[in-house]
């Protein structure tokens, strides 16, 4: 039997992705009303796509709304606390499947109009802007790194003791990091800084019967996975040292 919280992650990581890969299917695709739109819609409609994820997450019983295994490795080293691994990245993983499966439904017939292939691909996951798998690598690790430290400050103890307004704002703050990562870090390799929203769409490009599709990239896919759970274990390690 699932239980609450990890339902949660599953739920709160499908929306995420739903609208996360919505946005850039909305600006890649042909004939779509929002193409062209540019990489401040896709980075906006990602931040908007993480506070609609938490809020979710946490109204269907994750609390943590984690979203990410990054950040559920990087708070299990911080606290010591293994026991949600597991079964949250299993929730995270199958949520992001679906949701870029419904977004494959949502713009069905814009799939077949759309030529580029490396546009279509973009739609579920990230791809270098230069390709450099060390320097791709630690774009990734830095970018989660500073997510994962960020979030932990937004929501310590120390940031409430001196009065910053964290209590209710969380979702919102969070998804505004996400957007400064996106315009600051992002323009590397499309900041993935979650396996979970890049390895299981892409699984998803690999099935799904996309018309001139082309090839899921696999030889660049283990960037965003190693990447984000290295930069997690880092900013775990650090926030644990920190007390935060």
């Amino acid at each position: 039997m699932i239980d609450a919280s990890t339902f949660g992650e599953f739920l709160g990581t499908f929306i995420l992705v739903l609208l996360g890969d919505g946005v850039v299917a909305g600006v890649l695709l042909n004939r779509s009303k929002a193409q062209n739109g540019g990489w401040i819609v896709i980075t906006a409609g990602w931040a908007f796509a993480v506070m609609a994820g938490v809020f979710v997450a946490a109204a269907c019983g994750s609390s943590a709304a984690h979203l990410n295994p990054a950040v559920t490795l990087a708070f299990a080293v911080a606290s010591g606390n293994w026991s949600n691994v597991a079964p949250y990245i299993v929730a995270q993983m199958s949520g992001a499947f679906v949701g870029a499966v419904v977004v494959w439904l949502h713009y069905y017939p814009h799939w077949e109009v759309t030529t580029d292939n490396d546009a279509k691909l973009a739609c579920f996951c990230t791809a270098p802007a230069i390709p450099n798998k060390l320097a791709n690598l630690a774009s990734e690790l830095i970018a989660t790194f500073v997510l994962v430290l960020v979030a932990a400050a937004i929501s310590s103890r120390r940031a409430t003791a001196v009065g910053l307004p964290v209590a209710g704002l969380g979702p919102y703050i969070v998804g505004s990091l996400v957007w400064g990562i996106g315009l600051s870090l992002g323009g590397t390799t499309g900041y993935a800084i979650n396996p979970a929203r890049d390895l299981a769409p892409r699984l998803a490009h690999a099935i799904l019967p996309i018309r001139g599709k082309g090839g899921s990239n696999w030889g660049y896919a283990i960037i965003p996975v190693v990447g984000p759970a290295a930069g997690g274990l880092l900013g775990g390690i650090l926030i644990r040292t920190l007390g935060l």
